[in-house]
């Protein structure tokens, strides 16, 4: 499948402040099938906005036949423009994320998807994917019920609600009064949801994860939960990931990817009704 390439600019508008986004697209197109249409995914990037990797992720879904927008995350400070992979790019990304507010990141994330579904060659059903920050972010968006199916890549932040302007890590699995943390949200989620974690990871430790495995559990989520014994974070990055880039586990990990899109970006399921299925115990 051929990938045509552009971006739009949208206007959104957050904490009082109107400010234009970049959502890069990454389009498959079928030669002779000019009204092809496809489902959508949002891509979120991690906290160098997208960069040649992230664009080479995006290209190899849209190779799958889906429509692939990654927006720029830190529109409400900087140009769309990625950030280097040095200590300088790193720290700026990491001040950028705790700076933006929540209601920016929900604000860019309604509209990435408001935009695909203006597409007429989309087919209506969305997914979100994502890596670190970005990983985060497509849990995040699976809070809005148009999200069907997500796949978050070692999602930082969750387990200790540090996602944007916040006093400190709190991994307490009771939320505080008035939460709008990602972790204290998740049984607004009607998609299914995969959570993939390296177990050398050290963004999000063995805690961090069992906190996330268990909210999303007493949340009743529909989700699978992986670890990868020798993964560590940023694994899936095939460029300057200071040595931990896996492609034996990435492949692994595109397939569960491919296996929960396809299933359920791909097919007509209509909605969920709820029902609880008794599995039978048998050998």
């Amino acid at each position: 499948m051929l990938i045509n390439e552009s971006h739009a600019d949208v206007q959104t508008t957050a904490n009082g402040k109107e400010t234009s986004m970049r959502i890069f697209l990454f389009h498959p197109t079928i030669p002779g099938y000019p009204n092809a249409r496809f489902p959508g995914v949002v891509l979120f990037s991690e906290i160098y906005q997208v960069t040649g990797p992230v664009a080479r992720f995006a290209r190899q879904i849209a190779g799958q036949g889906y429509i692939v927008a990654a927006p720029s995350s830190y529109h409400d400070f900087i140009g769309p423009e990625p950030l280097a992979y040095d200590v300088p790019g790193t720290d700026k990304g990491n001040g950028l994320k705790v700076a933006k507010t929540l209601e920016s990141y929900d604000e860019d994330s309604y509209k990435t998807v408001d935009y695909l579904l203006t597409l007429p060659t989309c087919a209506g059903r969305v997914g979100t994917t994502g890596m670190c920050l970005g990983g985060h972010l497509a849990l995040r968006a699976s809070l809005d019920p148009r999200i069907a199916a997500c796949v978050a890549y070692f999602a930082t932040d969750v387990h200790s609600r540090t996602l944007g302007p916040n006093s400190g890590a709190n991994t307490s699995a009771d939320a505080p009064a008035g939460s709008a943390h990602t972790l204290d949200k998740l049984s607004e989620i009607r998609g299914e949801v995969a959570m993939i974690f390296g177990l050398k990871d050290t963004h999000v430790p063995d805690a961090g994860r069992d906190l996330i495995r268990a909210k999303l559990r007493a949340a009743g989520a529909v989700f699978s939960f992986h670890e990868f014994a020798w993964a560590q974070h940023a694994f899936i990055r095939d460029e300057l990931s200071k040595g931990r880039y896996d492609p034996a586990v990435t492949k692994a990990c595109f397939e569960v990817l491919l296996e929960l899109f396809g299933r359920v970006l791909k097919t007509e399921l209509g909605d969920r009704d709820g029902t609880v299925h008794k599995v039978e115990h048998v050998c």
